[in-house]
C-alpha cells in the first residue's frame, strides 16, 4: 500500500470518527433519556427519589430508619453499601453518589411467589463513571466475587456474583444511566424495550405531572392497580384474591407524592378510573361521595374496614342469574324492597382475632333510610324463609337469623359474598349482617359498651386527618389486623412478617381514600387519591399556626419550656433544628420541619450550653447538676454515658475540649463555687483535677484550648487574676497574671500556632480591654468606655468566636461597643436588672444584636445599622433567643420561647 493511500485512509477514518462524535453529541446525546420509558410494562410500583440525603434524614426523624434497617432486605443492602465504602475508602460513598440524582426503583412480579426490584441510577460525570469502573474492577480482584460480562441484543451486561451465595447484581450502562437488578431477566427486559422506542411509558398518563418539583416532596410513587392483585398473590392465599381484585378495580393506575412528617407518612395524588365493564368504578360512576358517618357503630376491635360512599345500593348489585332456587325466587321481591331502603354508605368490616388460627369475624354494614320499614321487611323475610323467630338480646339490640343464603351479596353486590345464611341486627340507622351469630355478638358487645370509633379520641383524630368525602375508603388498624394478616398470608411469607413486626406496626392507622372529581363525566377526569400512614400523636408538642398573618410556625408543648433554643445545623436544609428542655426536665429535638423527632428525660435541668460532639458523630454533650450526658443524633445515650459526678458536686458549667484527633474529648466541669473537675469521654478522671480548687470564684466558664498539640485550660477569676493550666493541673510559666480590675465575663480567644502567638482579650470592670498571650505577657491595654461604681462590663463573642462586642450596663441604660471601641447602639430600659446580650455575626453587614429584658420578657433585635428590627420588640420568656441566617433567601429565622411554645419567625433585615 502506498504512503499516500495510507495517509488518505487514516484521514478518512479520523473524519468519520469526528463526524460520528459530532452526530452523537448533537443528535443522540442532546435528546434526554426518559427514565420512565425504560421501565418494563409489568411494573407494579415505581418510586422516584431525588434528594436522598434529605430523604434519609426524614426517615430518621420519623423514626422509620431504625425499623427499615431491621428488615432483612435492607440489611443486605446495608452490607453492600458497607462493602462499597470499604472498596472506595470513603464513608457514605453511595449516598454521596446518589446525591440529588433522579433515581427510579420499580417492583416487578417475577414468579408465582417472587418479586424483584429494578434500579435506574444516572451517572452525572466522567469522574462518576470512573468510580463505577473502579468499583467493578475492585470486585473483580476480590476472590469472594466473580465479575462476568456478556452481550445481549447489542448491550453489554455485567454480572457481579458472590461466589459463596451465588447472589449478586446484573447491570448495564445505557446513555449514562446504570440499569441494575438482582434479577437478570428484568435487566434483559429493559434491553428488549429499547428495541421499541415508540412504546408508551408506564407513566404516560402522568407525563405533565412532576411531584418532585414541589416543595417538601420526598418521593413519588406510581401504582399499577391492574397488577396489584398479582403482586398481592405473592403474599396472600388464593381465597383472598377476589376481595383484593374487587377493591383494586376502582382505578387502573395512579401516581402519588410522598411526604414524611412527624407522626405520619402522607401520599397525595391522582388515579385514572378503571374503564373495564365489570370494574367497581363502573358500578359507582356518577355516585355521590359520602362522609363516613358509621363511626358510631365501628368497633374498636375493627381490623380492616372497606367503606363505600354512594347513592342507592342497587348500583352495587349484580343482575339476578336466570337459574335460581325456589327460595331465591320467592324472596326476590322482598330482597329488592329491602335493598331499595339501603343507601349512602356500606362497609365490609373484619374484626380482630386473638389468634392467627382463628377465622376473623366478618360484618356487612349498611345505612337504612327508614329503619322501621327495614325491620318489617327483615321480619317478613325470616317468615318466608322459614327461619326461627327466636332472637338473642345483646343490650337493647335483638339478633336474628335470616335463613337466606348469601343475603349480603344479593343486597350489596359481589364484594359481600361468602356470608352463608347470615345473622342480622339493627343498630340505630344501620343494619349489620354477620357470618354467624358469634360475629355479631362480638361486635354488639363493643357497641353496647361504647367501645366505638366515635368515642375514641385516637380514632377521631385519625378520621379528622382523612378526606371528609370519599367514594371508597380502606381503613386498617395494623395492631388489630396482625392475626388477620398472618392467617391470610401464604406460609412462605409468615416468617418474614414476624421478623418485621415492628415495622408493620410502626403506623397502626392506615387510610387509603378515593375522591371522585366534580366533573367526573368529562374525559380525563381523575380520582384524587390519598394514602395516610399514621401513628397517634402521643408526642410532647402540637404544631399550630403562629398567628393569623405570622410567617413561621409554633410548637405548643404540654409543659412550659425552661431552656433557651439551641440551634442545630442540619445538612441539606436551610432551616436549623432546635434542642429545648421543658420544666419536667425532658430534652426535645425539633426538626427543621417543626416536628419533635425525639425526647429524652433527664435527671435535672441542662447546665450551661449544649455542645455538638466532635468527630462527625452528630451527637450532643451537656451537663445536668449530677451527670454528664452524651446523646447520639437519635437522642440515645452514647456508650459509657451518663458520667456520674461525685455526690457532693453540683455542676454549674461544662467546657468541652476542641476536636484535635484524640480518641476521647476532655470534659471540664465547674463543680460549684470555685472547683473544677476534668474527665474524658471514657469516664477517666484526671488526678490533678479532682478537684482543682481556686481561691476565688470564676468570672466565667474556663476556656479549653489546644495550642501546638498542648492542652491549655485558661481560668478567669472574678478578682481579676488569670491562670493557665496543663492537662495534669500544673500552672504554665508566666501565670497567674492580674488584669488590674475585676472580671465578670469570659475572654475572646485568637488562636495561634504557639503559646506566645495565642492571644486572649478580656474586659475589666474599669472599662479596659486587656490582651495577653499564653506566655503570661500582657500585650495591650486600652480603654473602651468610661466606668462608674454601678457600671457592669461584659465581653460578648459572636456565635462563631470570630468577633466580639463589649456591653456596658449602667442602671437602666445598656450600651454596646465594637472591638475598636466604637459605640454601636445605646438603649434605656424600664427595669434596672441585668440584661442578656447576644451578638450574631453572619458576615459583613449581616450582624444582629439581641438585647433581652427579663422583666417585661421582651427581646430587642437590632441590625448592623443599629435599627430595631420590626419596629418593636419580640415576646420572649427566656434570656436568649436563637437566630439563623439563610443566604439563599436573604432571610433570618428567629427562634424564641413563650411559655410552653417554641416559635419560629422569618425576618427580613437590611
Amino acid at each position: 500500500m502506498s504512503h499516500k493511500l495510507l495517509v488518505f485512509l487514516l484521514g478518512l477514518l479520523l473524519v468519520s470518527a469526528l463526524g460520528s462524535y459530532i452526530y452523537y453529541r448533537r443528535v443522540v446525546a442532546s435528546v434526554p433519556v426518559d427514565a420512565w420509558a425504560l421501565v418494563p410494562d409489568d411494573a407494579v410500583f415505581v418510586a422516584a427519589t431525588r434528594d436522598h440525603a434529605t430523604l434519609v434524614r426524614h426517615l430518621k426523624e420519623t423514626q422509620l430508619w431504625d425499623n427499615l434497617t431491621a428488615v432483612r432486605y435492607f440489611q443486605q443492602v446495608e452490607e453492600h453499601v458497607t462493602l462499597v465504602d470499604s472498596l472506595t475508602g470513603t464513608r457514605n460513598a453511595v449516598l454521596r453518589f446518589l446525591g440529588t440524582k433522579k433515581v427510579l426503583t420499580s417492583v416487578h412480579v417475577t414468579g408465582p411467589q417472587a418479586f424483584d426490584v429494578l434500579f435506574q441510577v444516572p451517572i452525572g460525570s466522567v469522574r462518576e463513571y470512573r468510580q463505577v469502573r473502579t468499583l467493578v474492577d475492585g470486585l473483580g480482584r476480590d476472590p469472594r466475587y466473580q465479575v462476568l460480562s456478556r452481550d445481549y441484543q447489542g448491550e453489554q451486561l455485567t454480572n457481579v456474583r458472590e461466589r459463596a451465595t451465588e447472589q449478586g447484581v446484573t447491570f448495564f450502562n445505557y446513555r449514562n444511566r446504570l440499569i441494575m437488578s438482582a434479577n437478570a431477566d428484568l435487566v434483559e427486559a429493559v434491553v428488549r424495550r429499547l428495541q421499541h422506542p415508540g412504546l408508551p411509558s408506564v407513566a404516560a398518563d402522568f407525563q405533565s405531572t412532576d411531584f418532585l418539583q414541589l416543595k417538601d416532596v420526598d418521593a413519588t410513587l406510581l401504582i399499577n392497580y391492574r397488577r396489584l392483585p398479582q403482586f398481592m398473590s405473592v403474599f396472600f392465599r388464593a381465597d383472598s384474591g377476589p376481595d383484593l381484585a374487587a377493591v383494586s378495580s376502582l382505578a387502573r393506575n395512579g401516581q402519588f407524592e410522598m411526604k414524611l412528617a412527624g407522626n405520619k407518612v402522607v401520599f397525595n395524588g391522582f388515579a385514572n378510573p378503571e374503564p373495564a365493564r365489570d370494574a367497581l368504578h363502573q358500578r359507582l360512576r356518577q355516585q355521590p361521595a359520602q362522609r363516613l358517618r358509621m363511626a358510631d357503630v365501628l368497633s374498636l376491635r375493627s381490623a380492616i374496614v372497606v367503606h363505600l360512599g354512594l347513592g342507592p345500593v342497587q348500583v352495587l348489585r349484580s343482575v339476578r342469574p336466570a337459574a335460581a332456587d325456589s327460595l331465591s325466587l320467592r324472596t326476590a321481591p322482598l330482597v329488592d324492597s329491602l335493598a331499595a331502603g339501603l343507601m349512602q354508605e356500606v362497609a365490609l368490616c373484619y374484626l380482630a382475632t386473638p389468634s392467627a388460627r382463628t377465622k376473623p369475624a366478618r360484618l356487612a354494614l349498611a345505612y337504612c333510610a327508614n329503619p322501621a320499614r327495614t325491620a318489617v321487611l327483615l321480619g317478613q323475610l325470616r317468615r318466608l324463609s322459614g327461619a326461627s323467630p327466636a332472637f338473642e338480646r345483646v343490650g337493647p339490640y335483638q339478633l336474628y337469623q335470616t335463613g337466606v343464603p348469601d343475603l349480603p351479596a344479593r343486597l350489596l353486590g359481589p364484594m359481600f359474598t361468602g356470608f352463608g345464611p347470615p345473622a342480622v341486627v339493627q343498630v340505630g340507622d344501620y343494619v349489620a349482617f354477620g357470618e354467624d351469630a358469634e360475629a355479631l355478638r362480638l361486635w354488639l358487645t363493643d357497641v353496647v359498651a361504647g367501645e366505638v370509633w366515635s368515642r375514641s379520641p385516637t380514632q377521631v383524630a385519625f378520621l379528622q386527618e382523612t378526606q371528609p368525602l370519599a367514594r371508597m375508603r380502606v381503613l386498617i388498624d395494623t395492631r388489630n389486623s396482625w392475626n388477620v394478616l398472618l392467617r391470610a398470608l401464604v406460609e412462605e411469607r409468615r416468617a418474614g412478617l414476624l421478623r418485621n413486626e415492628t415495622l408493620f406496626k410502626r403506623f397502626p392507622q392506615i387510610a387509603l381514600q378515593f375522591v371522585p372529581a366534580t366533573n367526573e363525566g368529562e374525559p380525563g377526569a381523575q380520582y384524587f387519591t390519598q394514602l395516610v400512614l399514621r401513628h397517634p400523636a402521643i408526642g410532647p408538642a402540637v404544631a399550630k399556626p403562629q398567628s393569623a398573618n405570622g410567617t413561621g410556625g409554633a410548637l405548643a408543648f404540654k409543659t412550659p419550656l425552661t431552656s433557651a433554643p439551641t440551634l442545630v445545623p442540619v445538612i441539606g436544609t436551610r432551616v436549623a433544628g432546635v434542642v429545648v428542655q421543658d420544666d419536667q426536665q425532658v430534652l426535645h429535638y425539633v426538626t427543621p420541619d417543626n416536628v419533635v423527632a425525639w425526647s429524652d428525660s433527664l435527671p435535672g435541668p441542662v447546665v450551661g450550653r449544649i455542645s455538638r460532639a466532635a468527630g462527625g458523630s452528630g451527637g450532643y454533650l451537656f451537663a445536668t447538676p449530677t451527670q454528664i450526658h452524651a446523646l447520639d443524633e437519635s437522642g440515645r445515650e452514647q456508650p459509657n454515658f451518663p458520667l456520674n459526678l461525685p455526690d457532693s458536686v453540683r455542676a454549674t458549667s461544662l467546657t468541652v475540649s476542641p476536636g484535635s484527633g484524640r480518641t476521647a474529648a476532655r470534659l471540664l466541669v465547674g463543680g460549684g463555687g470555685s472547683n473544677l473537675f476534668l474527665y474524658d469521654t471514657n469516664g477517666r478522671a484526671y488526678p490533678g483535677w479532682q478537684p482543682k480548687q481556686m481561691e476565688f470564684g470564676l468570672a466565667a466558664p474556663p476556656h479549653y484550648l489546644v495550642v501546638g498539640g498542648r492542652d491549655v485550660i485558661v481560668v478567669l477569676l472574678d478578682n481579676g487574676y488569670v491562670y493557665a493550666y496543663d492537662e495534669q493541673g500544673s500552672v504554665y510559666p508566666g501565670f497567674p497574671i492580674s488584669m488590674g480590675a475585676r472580671l465578670h465575663s469570659g475572654a475572646f480567644v485568637e488562636s495561634g500556632p504557639t503559646l506566645r502567638r495565642t492571644r486572649l482579650s478580656v474586659i475589666t470592670q474599669h472599662g479596659e480591654r486587656v490582651s495577653f498571650n499564653l506566655s503570661g505577657d500582657i500585650v495591650e491595654r486600652s480603654r473602651v468606655a468610661t466606668w462608674s461604681r454601678n457600671s457592669v462590663f461584659q465581653l460578648i463573642p459572636d456565635q462563631n468566636q470570630r468577633d466580639y462586642v463589649v456591653a456596658r450596663e449602667d442602671g437602666g441604660r445598656l450600651s454596646l461597643f465594637g472591638a475598636t471601641g466604637r459605640l454601636l447602639l445605646s438603649q434605656r430600659f424600664v427595669t434596672s436588672g441585668p440584661k442578656s446580650v447576644q451578638y450574631l455575626n453572619f458576615g459583613p453587614a449581616r450582624r444582629a444584636y439581641v438585647l433581652t429584658e427579663p422583666g417585661p420578657r421582651k427581646a430587642y433585635i437590632y441590625d448592623s445599622q443599629g435599627r430595631l428590627v420590626g419596629g418593636q420588640p419580640f415576646d420572649s420568656s427566656l434570656p436568649t433567643v436563637g437566630l439563623d441566617y439563610d443566604s439563599s433567601t436573604n432571610t433570618y429565622q428567629l427562634y424564641r420561647v413563650i411559655g410552653n411554645e417554641l416559635r419560629r419567625t422569618a425576618l427580613k433585615m437590611n
